[in-house]
């Protein structure tokens, strides 16, 4: 009885899935590939240069607008951290009237877009009459950086075993001790994940940053915001490929290290 072999069939749900990640990572490379084209012209190809990318060294626009970014990142996930491991842990343990309605408030920025976020806080800044700043865009930030560390610090806290800090009391150490020496250690991979997260984002925020930005604040993505409105030229290019490097690590990092706690706690 002669058996036909069966023909492998690629599903539409396979096919699917290989269109859409052409349709978002081809243009991220041939963006790549044309940052390293000796014109400045990406009509043609012309040779292979790295002359885009020694000039990010010498603009001293992008290099002032990077340092407003890492400033702004650094310092709104600095407070962030803070107020989110609290913000979380205060959520797991305790329990207050309107418990639930505060949990899904704090979580609200995760939800609504971005341009929703920024108008408020413009309407918020110019109701109490508070000048815009640099000092402004961090605060904003805080706002939404604040809900992705709390979300990833919850997610830790659910898993761990509740008897740890009791044990650390039962043994004489103080509640600030129990803290400190056992339930933040066992947090700090999901603190640091939140934080490179929530850094990456601040990183990347167009819409939020330009609507509370004032006078000499000026962030990395609305100084190329406002050079691609006449065109993407070879720096350009070549200033997208370096973030699109640098937030990959920021995520594989956070992975990692989310990975190795979860590694930890099941061993």
């Amino acid at each position: 009885m002669n058996q036909t072999a069966p023909q492998s069939k690629i599903s539409w749900q396979l096919l699917f899935t290989l269109l859409m990640f052409a349709f978002m990572y081809v243009p991220i490379l041939i963006l790549a590939v044309y940052s390293f084209n000796e014109s400045r012209f990406s009509a043609s190809w012309t040779g292979f240069s790295l002359k885009w990318y020694a000039s990010l060294l010498q603009d001293s626009r992008l290099l002032s607008s990077l340092r407003d970014t890492l400033f702004v990142g650094c310092f709104a996930v600095s407070i962030s951290a803070g107020l989110g491991t609290m913000m979380a842990v205060g959520l797991f343990k305790y329990r207050f009237p309107g418990k639930s309605l505060y949990r899904g408030m704090s979580y609200l920025p995760l939800i609504i877009p971005d341009i929703a976020i920024a108008v408020a806080t413009l309407v918020f800044l110019v109701s109490i009459g508070l000048s815009r700043s640099i000092w402004t865009i961090i605060a904003a930030h805080i706002v939404f950086c604040l809900a992705y560390i709390a979300v990833v610090v919850s997610t830790r806290l659910s898993s761990l075993n509740p008897h740890l800090e009791e044990a650390a009391l039962d043994l004489g150490a103080t509640p600030t001790q129990a803290f400190i020496k056992v339930l933040l250690p066992e947090l700090m991979p999901a603190i640091l994940s939140g934080c490179l997260l929530a850094f990456v984002l601040s990183m990347d925020d167009l819409l939020i940053s330009s609507f509370t930005a004032g006078e000499g604040a000026n962030t990395l993505p609305m100084e190329i915001f406002s050079r691609v409105r006449t065109g993407v030229k070879p720096d350009i290019n070549a200033l997208s490929v370096v973030l699109i490097l640098f937030s990959g690590v920021l995520a594989f990092t956070a992975e990692y290290l989310r990975y190795q706690s979860d590694r930890k706690k099941l061993s």
